[in-house]
């Protein structure tokens, strides 16, 4: 589980970021394009009110924006830069608002689409999240959205286990330091209750490439994306020969051809809110 200061960590660190997420961005923008896709097989009309959930620099919100023209467009987004960076981008065309998914600012049924990119691998309570989601929909209104899952970043992720065991042991504290994305059947279990019709979920792999570790973790960084659940690991002699030692095991292990492989499992979930009211979650 997200301890409420994790989430909080994200939220900052994408906040710093949200400058230059767009260069580094590259699955996330071939994410985008696949949900416009699903979009367009999935809602045959446009739908009068959409709301983008962890909106980002605005990719998304402007394909609704070229797709639907007549919609009125609101997007949120945990960190207040990423918010004004699709403030900066949409103009008057879409309502951006700083907040939480988990906690929607929104009342019951007020929008017949929600999408989100890229983003409900950092929440904390994905049923929560999805409950949000039912809530604000209004009857027969649409949820697409596409997140990370269990096999993301797989290659580091061993390699730092690996990294870890052979300088502390198997069962040291910083085997549990990564990020653990969900995985396909978790977010089935998820998904299954709460007042959603025609479910759909699919898993797709992405693959990225980089000269070398350095070149990744720069990525991951440059993006505000964080590898590590804790803010408590980074530092020292001790945390640099670690990553030294990460990233040495990876480049024996997977290089080929001057550059290392990162993939990325991406869910995505299309489901249509069915007429079951669900009564407010208790946290």
């Amino acid at each position: 589980m997200v301890a409420q200061s994790d989430r909080q960590r994200i939220g900052r660190a994408f906040h710093r970021h949200a400058a230059e997420y767009d260069r580094y961005a590259s699955v996330q923008k071939r994410v985008v394009v696949r949900l416009e896709r699903l979009l367009e097989a999935h809602l045959p009309q446009a739908p009068p009110r959409a709301l983008d959930i962890g909106c980002g620099t605005g990719a998304l919100l402007s394909v609704l924006a070229g797709r639907y023209p007549h919609a009125s467009l609101v997007g949120l987004d945990l960190a207040f830069n990423m918010a004004r960076q699709s403030a900066a981008r949409l103009g008057d065309r879409a309502l951006l608002v700083n907040g939480d998914v988990e906690r929607l600012p929104f009342q019951d049924g007020v929008f017949d689409l929600v999408v989100s990119a890229s983003t409900l691998q950092w929440v904390d309570r994905l049923d929560v999240c999805f409950q949000q989601c039912h809530r604000v929909l209004r009857e027969g209104g649409l949820l697409c959205a596409a997140f990370f899952g269990g096999r993301t970043l797989w290659e580091l992720r061993e390699c730092y286990r690996e990294a870890v065991t052979n300088r502390f042991g198997a069962n040291d504290e910083r085997q549990n330091r990564m990020h653990r994305f969900r995985d396909r059947d978790e977010v089935q279990r998820v998904m299954s209750g709460l007042g959603y019709d025609q479910v759909v979920i699919a898993t797709e792999t992405e693959m990225e490439y980089h000269t070398d570790v350095a070149g990744l973790l720069r990525s991951i960084k440059s993006i505000g994306a964080a590898t590590t659940s804790r803010n408590d690991t980074g530092g020292g002699l001790g945390w640099r020969g670690l990553l030294a030692d990460m990233a040495n095991i990876y480049q024996e292990r997977f290089l080929e051809g001057g550059m290392i492989p990162a993939t990325y499992e991406v869910i995505y979930v299309v489901a249509r809110r069915g007429g079951v009211r669900l009564s407010p979650t208790t946290r």
